[in-house]
């Protein structure tokens, strides 16, 4: 599915921009950014708003946001 690919092309950059956070918060970061589209019918930017919201979430995370960094 080319939104999977895309998806992973996504995880890839964020995880490279921060790598102190991990991979695997980085996919859990998205992961959680995707399913907030969930049912919505039109997908070709969903990659593209997934790494918009999921770049933002990390850059707080990462500055030690509490509301964020305690999230799982």
């Amino acid at each position: 599915m080319q939104e999977d690919q895309g998806i992973a092309k996504v995880v890839d950059r964020l995880a490279d921009r921060f790598p102190t956070l991990g991979r695997a918060r980085v996919e859990q970061v998205v992961a959680e950014t995707r399913r907030l589209l969930d049912g919505n019918p039109i997908r070709d930017y969903v990659p593209v708003l997934v790494e918009r919201t999921a770049k933002d979430r990390l850059r707080r995370i990462h500055a030690g946001d509490p509301a964020l960094v305690l999230a799982v």
